[in-house]
């Protein structure tokens, strides 16, 4: 996560603070499944890399109250497809204009990003399949 974000009513910004806004924090490789965390939020890039299929999964709001206008960039580093999806499909929904819209793929080298539109409601866009 950036650091100093989020911020509060009353924080300071300092030169450090703005400066950090334009690089991303870059995660662990995840090389299994993976579910979205609260630190994946504000500019951190999630790599996914298995040789495998591999999934990124999206939790509810109840698990994870992430913000709206949360955005999770998705990078797919291995040779394996990373499908993007839903924990709970019935309760959150991941639109995006991939073949199936609701499980977006990503092929290898490709990157998409996770928009948190409304309380259960995120959109995918990207070099989606």
């Amino acid at each position: 996560m950036a650091s100093g974000f989020p911020a509060s009513t009353g924080d300071v910004l300092t030169a450090a603070t703005v400066n950090g806004l334009v690089t991303f924090t870059v995660n662990a490789d995840q090389t299994s499944d993976y579910t979205a965390v609260l630190t994946d939020q504000y500019q951190c890039l999630v790599p996914m890399n298995k040789a495998t299929a591999i999934a990124f999964r999206i939790p509810t709001n109840a698990s994870v109250a992430f913000p709206v206008g949360t955005a999770i960039t998705v990078l797919n580093k291995g040779a394996g497809t990373c499908t993007i999806s839903a924990v709970t499909s019935g309760t959150t929904t991941v639109l995006s204009a991939g073949a199936v819209a609701a499980s977006p793929t990503l092929a290898q080298y490709k990157t998409a990003v996770c928009i948190k539109t409304a309380t259960d409601t995120w959109y995918v866009v990207g070099a989606i399949a």
